[in-house]
């Protein structure tokens, strides 16, 4: 009997000890939220979401689209359905999904079907992604905000969220790399080629011609 009463005392330790587990990895999971956008070149949105305060991450991706484990010479092909994608990873107690929503139109050309700038082509149209009801309504939201205050229509869809792949290892933090890289502008570290790539595109100043004042990271460039 006192043996049978150890067994029942040490399973009860267990089984509180994992609910504690469980609540805790919860707990965890509930300070950290997800925002899947596209928004062309996934190097500029990594960069522009990554200085947002709150914001913890920034993933560079590939969703979409109905290629398994797609690679970026794929994708970017084209014909894989994928978008060129992030994850924003962020502490919804100090950055708002509305609030990066409202960036993020303001960080794009929304009414361009084509892609997004210079680059040209189906993985680099713009698109916002959601999992639940909830992120719809806030997306919708934020699109019909977009198009009040600009006035033209937008074109970014919002399209139910599906499996993400992580880019290669190389696209990951691309804008601060400091490996030396050959480029169309001669040989360069990663920071210094994304700085070109980006005003050659010409995605700052459309944005600025766009947006003016309410666009939230021209000012870095």
């Amino acid at each position: 009997m006192v043996r049978l009463r150890e067994i029942k005392a040490v399973a009860l330790a267990v089984f509180i000890a994992l609910g504690i587990s469980v609540q805790a990895d919860k707990a965890h999971a509930a300070g950290t939220e997800i925002l899947t956008v596209a928004g062309g070149c996934f190097w500029c949105v990594e960069s522009d979401f990554e200085s947002v305060r709150g914001v913890k991450e920034v993933i560079s991706g590939y969703t979409g689209g109905t290629t398994r484990n797609p690679t970026y010479k794929q994708v970017t092909k084209g014909g894989t359905g994928h978008f060129e994608a992030v994850q924003i990873l962020f502490d919804p107690n100090r950055v708002s999904r509305d609030q990066l929503l409202n960036m993020f139109f303001r960080s794009v050309d929304p009414t361009d079907a084509g892609g997004q700038f210079c680059d040209r082509g189906e993985s680099y149209r713009t698109a916002v992604f959601f999992s639940n009801a909830q992120q719809k309504k806030a997306a919708e939201q934020a699109k019909t905000e977009a198009r009040q205050e600009l006035g033209q229509r937008i074109v970014t869809p919002i399209l139910n969220a599906s499996k993400f792949y992580k880019a290669e290892d190389y696209h990951q933090d691309y804008y601060k790399g400091n490996k030396l890289v050959v480029t169309r502008f001669g040989p360069k570290r990663q920071s210094e080629a994304y700085k070109a790539y980006r005003r050659a595109c010409g995605r700052d100043a459309r944005v600025k011609q766009l947006w003016g004042s309410a666009a939230p990271f021209v000012a870095k460039y």
